[in-house]
């Protein structure tokens, strides 16, 4: 089981230097706005990724006044740190440096339901292959490897195309339909495991969170045109060296693992009909689903819920923190709308936070 027992925050955005021991269940964060409960957030997300979920731009993170940010944690038996200024990027696990963020996620799985990062449900094709990715990453951790490989070759076709060089682009053609073939096949293993845990006895009692929850479905797509058969190399090869002059036109390949996307129906409709408030369930029914199947594999992740009660009543707000708190996952949580009843039921660890400084109520 992955757990958080110490975490150690020096400016990073608002939040000074300061420490906190969060209990191994729900932990929730409460404060008014901008009192910087998002930046604890975003602060724990950045451990386990080695980036933020938020921006790109590395001063944004740094306190205003300051040239450079700290986070560590102990978790389980590894203590992460992590420091980074305009000119430094440095992260230790149990105080050897490392360079490969895929170890970090290995440590410190975290799953974040966050409206800035977006909800999978209509979202972005890319926000849906990035949950998609994490799961399957946690799943077979060796994906990481296959993943960045895949992007060097796309990386080169890229560059050939965009120079208009034809002489090497058959051979590099033939990788990438290697590497698709074995992405592809993954994701879909995954998917199905995914469907399968969200039809068991396991989510049952997230059945109130919406009607007709066995009318949730997705469908997958590759990223290939349906001329493709994406399980076959020769397929994808004889479509690529067809279209190399359409290509060489637009100088990028539009088509491949790196376009795929998944595709989500409710009770007949379209993703694209779904009210806000449908896609945030929906899309907190479909990551609860990726967290079961991940505790069934004996992979706890860390969960990360910022603004809960948004567009969800106390009623749904209820059914979901009583599932985490079975599922004996660590949590860290903001804002369900300072619910007394609520807070009573799931009996968290509660810490206040008031401009930047986090205290834990007694």
């Amino acid at each position: 089981m992955t757990v958080i027992s110490k975490l150690s925050i020096h400016q990073f955005r608002n939040l000074h230097t300061q420490h906190i021991k969060p209990c191994e269940t729900i932990n929730l964060f409460i404060g008014d706005n901008a009192q910087g409960k998002t930046n604890l957030i975003e602060a724990i997300y950045y451990l386990g990724h080695n980036r933020s979920f938020k921006t790109k731009i590395l001063k944004e993170v740094i306190g205003f006044t300051c040239n450079k940010f700290q986070l560590s944690a102990q978790v389980d038996e590894y203590l992460i740190k992590l420091e980074k200024s305009k000119n430094q990027n440095t992260v230790t696990l149990n105080q050897k440096k490392i360079n490969n963020t895929s170890q970090l996620s290995q440590i410190l799985p975290i799953q974040i339901i966050t409206p800035d990062k977006g909800f999978i449900v209509n979202g972005t094709p890319k926000n849906k292959r990035s949950y998609l990715d994490w799961g399957v990453f946690h799943v077979k951790p060796e994906s990481a490897k296959i993943f960045k490989n895949y992007n060097k070759i796309l990386k080169n076709i890229n560059t050939l195309l965009a120079n208009q060089q034809t002489n090497e682009l058959n051979f590099w053609f033939l990788e990438l339909a290697k590497v698709s073939i074995i992405i592809n096949k993954n994701r879909v293993d995954y998917l199905q495991q995914l469907k399968q845990t969200l039809l068991s006895k396991q989510t049952k009692t997230l059945d109130p969170l919406i009607d007709s929850l066995d009318q949730f479905n997705y469908q997958f797509s590759s990223g290939w045109p349906k001329e493709v058969d994406e399980t076959n190399e020769q397929s994808i090869c004889q479509y690529l060296n067809k279209n190399t002059p359409s290509l060489l036109r637009v100088k990028h390949l539009n088509y491949g693992s790196h376009k795929a996307n998944i595709n989500f129906m409710f009770n007949g409709k379209n993703e694209c009909f779904f009210s806000r408030g449908e896609q945030k369930t929906l899309s907190i029914i479909f990551w609860l689903a990726q967290v079961v199947l991940l505790v069934n594999l004996n992979i706890k992740p860390i969960i990360l819920i910022d603004d809960l009660s948004s567009e969800l009543d106390h009623t749904k707000i209820n059914i979901i923190l009583h599932y985490l708190k079975d599922l004996k996952v660590q949590t860290f949580i903001t804002d369900i709308g300072h619910n007394s009843s609520i807070i009573n039921h799931i009996n968290p660890v509660i810490f206040q936070m008031y401009q930047g400084e986090i205290k834990q109520q007694d």
